[in-house]
């Protein structure tokens, strides 16, 4: 008996350490074991939710429908704006002024068809309401926007007229065959015009259409359309009273307008690069904003050079673009010297009687515009020191500002202006530098 007791008390030895041990286990399973799995499971769920909101690509874009709310113009960077356009999958609309929210579940529309064509879009045409609240809209009355002379065909937008919550509007709108590269420019545009920001003497961005076909620019319709067209109908109308009478006082007034929204885009650095009559629209008390600012957008995406985009921009270009150097803000002085002589003139042409491919060496020569019968001598001043060869010897703006102001408080408010040579458009044509298939359009 004694050697199995032995070995029983040697079996007791060998399992009495890990008996000991799975009682401490049993006795402390709570601190032990439970407590750094629970631990360990909330961090994995903590990593797993900052992995998800810094990751997931539809993060921004998973709003409740209408809770999206419109961004006043101008916020943020453009680098920002951009990113977050480029982030998008797909179009969700883009910034809009602050009194609108962005544009949504736009229903198509059809090319007019007649003279009062009827067509719904979703439109915000008020002041925001409560946050989520979305307000329909609509076009009605849309017919072809009528232009000074026809114009190229344009095989990728459309501009038509049309009401919108009785304002009179412009719609621009990209037509359905349009490919993704043009889809891209007009959005890109739209958004350039947003990150401008409002002035007075800018058209207003009245909202954007971008998320379902057609995509529409809504801009503000001016009465008078644009000035060239305007200047021309105060040139044959010559009945008593008549409401197309402008005088040496509304030159250096609508002057000024347009000047001051010229400085505001040099503050905001954008160039114009495209001043002129054809590039002015006017409204029905003569107030005067300036547009055409679309070589100042491909400029800016595109970073093409300053040299004229076609011969009939040449005759309103800068010296330095005539010879392919970079347009700048002392160019933009330049052409807008030749903007005053075709106001004092009605719409006449500068250099008339020069080739635009001539037109550089013309310059060269020390040639400078001629003095027009209708133009004062304070007028003129402010031509030629707009038109100095040298680009560091031209007005700069703060100054043609005040010049100007000053020029409108003693000039001549009584007489209208006249010119006795009716309109001739393929002179006029010619003379302009514009080729056979080559007009203009102001948006």
């Amino acid at each position: 008996m004694r050697p199995d007791n032995r070995n029983e008390e040697q079996h007791n030895d060998r399992s009495g350490p890990t008996n000991s041990t799975l009682h401490m286990i049993i006795q402390h399973e709570l601190e032990v074991i439970i407590v750094p799995v629970l631990f360990l499971a909330f961090f994995l769920v903590i990593l797993m939710i900052m992995l998800l909101l810094r990751f997931c690509p539809e993060r921004k874009d998973t709003k409740a429908p209408g809770m999206t709310r419109a961004r006043p113009l101008g916020h943020g960077t453009s680098s920002r704006r951009t990113q977050r356009l480029s982030a998008r999958q797909n179009l969700q609309g883009i910034d809009a002024p602050v009194e609108l929210n962005p544009l949504e579940n736009e229903v198509p529309w059809s090319e007019p068809a007649g003279p009062e064509t009827q067509a719904t879009l979703a439109v915000v045409p008020g002041p925001p309401g409560p946050p989520g609240e979305r307000q329909q809209g609509s076009f009605n009355m849309v017919t072809p926007l009528p232009v000074s002379f026809p114009v190229k065909p344009d095989n990728s937008v459309t501009l038509n007229r049309a009401k919108m919550n009785n304002s009179n509007v412009i719609l621009r709108t990209l037509k359905a065959q349009a490919n993704a590269s043009e889809r891209q420019s007009f959005l890109g545009f739209a958004s350039f015009l947003s990150e401008l920001g409002p002035h007075s003497f800018l058209p207003g961005l009245m909202g954007v259409v971008s998320l379902r076909t057609p995509l529409v620019i809504v801009m503000e319709e001016l009465d008078h359309r644009d000035l060239l067209g305007f200047l021309w109908k105060c040139r044959q109308d010559t009945g008593p009273e008549n409401p197309c009478d402008i005088t040496e006082k509304n030159i250096f007034k609508m002057a000024a307008q347009v000047a001051s929204a010229l400085e505001y885009l040099h503050n905001r650095s954008c160039i114009h690069g495209n001043i002129g009559a054809r590039s002015v629209l006017v409204g029905r008390d003569l107030t005067a904003k300036l547009w055409g600012l679309g070589p100042a957008y491909r400029r800016k995406t595109q970073g093409q050079p300053g040299e004229p985009e076609h011969m009939e921009m040449r005759k309103w270009q800068a010296p330095e673009v005539l010879g392919r150097r970079f347009v700048s803000q002392s160019s933009d002085v330049w052409s807008f010297g030749i903007l005053l002589h075709e106001m004092v003139t009605l719409g006449d042409p500068p250099f008339p009687k020069i080739m635009a491919t001539e037109l550089l060496q013309h310059l060269q020569r020390g040639k400078t515009l001629k003095r027009a019968a209708n133009c004062s001598n304070s007028l003129y001043s402010i031509i030629k020191s707009c038109g100095q060869f040298a680009s560091h010897d031209r007005l700069v703006l703060a100054e043609l500002i005040r010049k100007l102001q000053s020029g409108e408080r003693s000039a001549n408010d009584r007489t209208a202006l006249r010119v006795p040579e009716p309109l001739d458009i393929e002179k006029y044509l010619r003379e302009a530098g514009y080729g056979d298939a080559y007009n203009y359009t102001v948006l």
